[in-house]
Parts: C-alpha cells; structure tokens; sequence
C-alpha cells in the first residue's frame, strides 16, 4: 500500500485480506456516530496478526468537537473522535496496523 493512499481505501483493502470465508462472519468493521456528537469505530483484531498487540490509550483533545480518542482492549481497536476527525482517527490504525509491515 502506497503511502498516499486515502484511509478509507485501506481500511477497505484490511477488511478484505481478512474476509476468508469465516472471519467476517463473526469479525469486522463498525462505524457508528455519537450524540455529542462524533464518530465511534470498532476494529475486531481477533484471528488477525494484530490480535495480541496493545495500543495504550490514546487521547487528544483540540477542542469540543476537535478530538480523538483510541485505544485497545479485548483484541479490539476502538476509536471515538470528534464530527470531523474519523480520517485522523483512522489514520491512527493504518500506522499502527502497519508497523513492521513491509
């Protein structure tokens, strides 16, 4: 993957090399919105090679609607951002999820 590719094409791209028949059946992607109001995104890691790794909490805030929150827990990613920050939120897992990566 190209570094200049856009998130959402990537994210795109994750999703489908994990589709094997089984994993997306009871794994995948959630983006959902917030009352407050922003997004929230929940990344299933189960039976992926990211699995067992940690994202500490994660947490910066601009302002009240300016900000964005990840973190892992129970081999999930989590996102919550303001209404305008889900590419940045999602820019943080495509970091994190290639680290290592060739």
């Amino acid at each position: 993957m190209s570094e200049s590719e856009h998130v959402l094409d990537w994210l795109q791209h994750w999703y489908a090399s994990h589709c094997d028949g089984d994993w997306e059946h009871e794994w995948g992607v959630t983006i959902g919105t917030l009352d407050n109001p922003g997004w929230t995104v929940k990344i299933d890691l189960e039976e992926t090679d990211l699995a067992d790794r940690e994202y500490p909490r994660q947490q910066v805030t601009r302002d009240e609607h300016d900000w964005v929150m990840a973190w892992t827990s129970d081999r999930t990613f989590h996102i919550a951002c303001g209404p305008g920050n889900l590419t940045e939120a999602l820019t943080l897992f495509r970091a994190w999820a290639s680290e290592g990566a060739p």
